[in-house]
């Protein structure tokens, strides 16, 4: 792997593959090239494949932004070919299935870095699954989780954001710190996957608590910022408690992956699970508002999966049961926000 030195301006080119270009994955693909990587990119998706190719942007998922320079493909063994850092933007629904289908391509030079954030299916964490997978097909490359407060439009756009590359191997995660940090995506290392995708996972779970509010507040009801930092504080303070009992350092909690990703998602127009949450707190039925969405919003499944994992520990968890009470079309979005405020 490339290193960039802390003691010089001179960048060692790296040779990355970003596997998924839907927002995230373009946004961070484009602020490498700019940085002199050189950058490939697989897609499932033929319009987001001619788009990039004929044209140099991303039409669906980043029209504002261009992305030229990127090499579009839609074959794995193409992507993989000749780089060294292989980063999955894969939603958790499917990543694994991704996974499985890069292994025959690996080689042992091929570093892993997970953007995807959450719990895979036989609720594991997403990096833990992605270990399983790799030991059993005698694969022992190195797995890194990046999160943090990263709207994709504002990190293409330039804005300055902060993250936080997180591997066992605490070593992994600081030479792709060194290496795939920019001047306005400032990468800090750790050794605590488990905590970031954790609290990576659980942020969602609160950002669409807190679009409730802003979709009560569109019909006109009680919606406002005092009835979301309550919600926030209380989202806040349950993963707080639970987080740490599901193996997370209780640091976590107040860095990027923790606090700052927490408030962006929660907050930002560009938060796809806030947006949803908007929908939802308008009165539109969970089918409706997830066809509207044009991206993919984690929370949903996030929140059925802590809710699995709380019942199966015996860990109480009044803040997610009221979403998932929601979710589960049992309770309204104000009945929902009120029983969220009480248990702040």
């Amino acid at each position: 792997m490339h290193i960039r030195t802390k003691s010089s301006n001179t960048l060692l080119m790296a040779h990355i593959a970003v596997l998924g270009l839907g927002n995230w994955g373009t946004a961070i693909a484009r602020l490498w090239l700019l940085e002199g990587h050189q950058v490939k990119g697989w897609t499932i998706e033929h319009e987001v494949y001619e788009s990039i190719t004929m044209d140099g942007i991303n039409r669906k998922y980043l029209p504002q932004q261009s992305v030229e320079g990127l090499d579009a493909t839609m074959h794995l063994e193409e992507a993989l070919d000749g780089v060294e850092i292989v980063v999955l933007a894969i939603p958790s629904s499917v990543i694994l299935d991704v996974v499985n289908d890069i292994i025959p391509f690996l080689r042992p030079g091929h570093v892993l870095l997970d953007l995807a954030k959450g719990l895979a299916p036989g609720k594991r964490l997403i990096s833990q699954a992605i270990h399983e997978a790799l030991r059993a097909s005698d694969c022992s490359n190195p797995l890194a989780v990046l999160t943090g407060p990263t709207i994709a439009p504002e990190a293409a756009g330039g804005v300055m954001t902060t993250a936080l590359v997180a591997s066992e191997d605490l070593s992994v995660a600081k030479r792709l710190a060194d290496t795939l940090s920019t001047p306005t995506l400032l990468l800090h290392a750790a050794s605590d996957p488990e905590g970031a995708e954790l609290w990576g996972a659980f942020k969602n779970v609160v950002a669409l608590a807190c679009g409730l509010v802003d979709g009560l507040k569109t019909i006109g009801t009680l919606g406002g910022d005092n009835l979301k930092a309550a919600i926030f504080s209380a989202g806040f303070k349950e993963g707080c408690i639970l987080l740490p009992l599901l193996g997370a350092r209780a640091e976590v909690a107040f860095g990027p992956a923790g606090l700052g990703d927490l408030y962006v998602t929660s907050t930002s127009p560009f938060g796809r699970n806030r947006t949803m949450g908007e929908k939802l707190g308008t009165g539109k039925s969970l089918e409706e508002a997830l066809d509207e969405m044009t991206m993919v919003a984690e929370g949903v499944r996030a929140a059925r999966m802590f809710r699995e994992r709380a019942i199966d520990q015996g860990i109480d968890i009044p803040f997610t049961k009221a979403l998932n009470t929601l979710l589960d079309g049992d309770i309204e979005a104000e009945e929902c926000c009120r029983r969220m405020v009480l248990l702040g």
